[in-house]
């Protein structure tokens, strides 16, 4: 019995696993150079943050982080048609893109 309360994940390691998927998402944005890759990493370093809110949220008590978590979520959705479909469609039309490429596309 005491083996299964010392297996229950608590906030600690819910902030872990949020710092680490935080840092594999700022690696590869440092590292890649392919937009899609990047967009992805991004992706991941905010679904790091949601975590860290939700888990925050709970060990408070608050509904707070997790309205928060919610409205995040419903930016990065729209964020996620936009950019996408942007990304995609210069990938299409040039194949091996990278990021720097696509800075060359200011007006």
């Amino acid at each position: 019995m005491s083996f299964l309360a010392a297996a229950t994940p608590t906030t600690t390691w819910y902030l872990i696993l949020a710092a680490v998927l935080f840092g594999i998402g700022a690696v590869g944005v440092l590292v890649r150079r392919n937009p899609l890759v990047m967009f992805m990493c991004i992706e991941l370093m905010l679904n790091a943050v949601n975590l860290s809110f939700v888990a925050l949220a709970k060990k408070m008590g608050d509904i707070g982080g997790q309205t928060t978590v919610f409205f995040v979520m419903v930016v990065a959705a729209a964020e996620v048609v936009v950019g996408l479909g942007i990304i995609v469609s210069i990938m299409r039309r040039r194949p091996g893109a990278t990021a720097d490429d696509i800075s060359a596309l200011k007006g």
